[in-house]
């Protein structure tokens, strides 16, 4: 009670001139007189937002699920507007848009998934600007509202939700999950577009203003955890990568070899660490030399195919960051099918970037710390 009635005290003055000069009576507190003279419901109201973010200095932890389809795709559960519409988002730390499909889009993509209805929610606002993020290997079309959103059990008030109304092509229509929930920095966002974690951030919903992964090889156990790191996800050391560029989560590659010898990343490369690509790539070039040195051959439909029974052979890959050694074995770099084996590794033919998909963070627990600026790494359990 007593730090309430320090903080109306403060915020009253803060006011200055616009604020109605209240006496104040030895032994009696700030509270009591504003209720004397029926100002107290009208001053808690307009300082509500004050006295919470003030009084409270200690953020939430939240822990979400994350379901594994095939170890492709792994997506969580959130909800979106009063009353609250369910939804299931890849948390891609790839992009930084949060869209979901809206009810008035027809692509097939949308009608096979679950579509927002703004009507239905007494929060939503529609803020009458576009919506275009181009992915590598899609496009979204849309527009722009603001609205109340909860991730697991972090309510997240007045924010920007990006609504489909075109999804052309067919790359999310067979996806099992319904939109992206980008967690990269503000500068890869759409116009007017504010993050939902910068958003967290900004309300100090978290205890700390960073949120780690842990992908598991099962269908189960796979969590995002805002706020904090998890120690039961990894063994050893974590080690601290710092970002190059504040638009990805991009740092800096040493090199890439096999048995001390280098493969790919000669002189040194950039990477980024993406919890929303399946596949490991890189630019062609260094790409085909992989694919050379794990003998893999190029298959009908531009897949690199693997000898399932040579997995014993092939050579350990190993990304060399920030003086640390990571290794990726041949279980971790391929792809079991029905009648073939794949390799992970693709060609990132648009850009010299290297992408680190889901199948560097399943053997590498990650760590995304925006205080910091860097990325965590350590050896993911399994």
């Amino acid at each position: 009670m007593r730090c309430l009635v320090v903080l109306l005290a403060v915020l009253a003055l803060s006011q200055g001139s616009n604020v109605t000069r209240i006496p104040l009576h030895k032994g009696k507190s700030l509270r009591s007189t504003l209720q004397d003279l029926g100002l107290l419901e009208d001053f808690l109201k307009k300082h509500q937002y004050e006295f919470i973010r003030k009084s409270s200095n200690v953020g939430k932890v939240a822990q979400e699920p994350l379901a594994n389809y095939l170890d492709s795709q792994y997506f969580g559960k959130i909800y979106i507007g009063t009353p609250p519409q369910e939804f299931t988002v890849v948390f891609d730390t790839g992009s930084s848009d949060f869209w979901v499909p809206s009810l008035s889009c027809n692509s097939e993509a949308c009608k096979n998934h679950h579509r927002f209805d703004p009507t239905e929610s007494s929060t939503f606002q529609n803020l009458s600007k576009p919506l275009l993020v181009l992915y590598a290997t899609g496009i979204v079309l849309g527009f722009l509202g603001h609205d109340t959103v909860t991730v697991s059990d972090l309510v997240d008030p007045h924010q920007t939700v990006g609504l489909s109304t075109q999804e052309p092509g067919d790359i999310f229509t067979y996806s099992e999950f319904d939109g992206i929930l980008g967690l990269a920095y503000p500068a890869l966002a759409s116009e007017g577009s504010v993050p939902v974690f910068d958003n967290m951030m900004n309300r100090h919903l978290l205890a700390q203003d960073l949120f780690s992964v842990y992908m598991s090889r099962t269908g189960q156990g796979s969590m995002l955890t805002l706020g904090a790191i998890d120690t039961s996800y990894y063994v050893g050391s974590l080690d601290w990568v710092p970002v190059t560029l504040q638009k990805y989560w991009q740092f800096a590659v040493d090199r890439i070899t096999i048995s001390g010898v280098v493969v790919a990343c000669d002189g040194g490369c950039q990477a980024i660490l993406d919890t929303g690509t399946s596949l490991l790539a890189g630019p062609t070039h260094d790409i085909l030399k992989i694919q050379q040195a794990i003998g893999a051959t190029r298959g009908q439909y531009g897949q690199f195919i693997i000898n399932c029974w040579s997995l014993s052979s092939m050579p350990t890959i190993v990304f060399e960051i920030h003086g640390r050694k990571y290794s990726l074995p041949p279980l971790a770099y391929t792809i079991q099918g029905q009648d073939f084996c794949y390799s992970g590794f693709q060609e990132n033919s648009n850009s010299p970037l290297w992408v680190l998909g889901t199948i560097f963070v399943r053997e590498y627990y990650s760590v995304f710390d925006r205080t910091h600026n860097r990325v965590g790494l350590a050896k993911a359990v399994y």
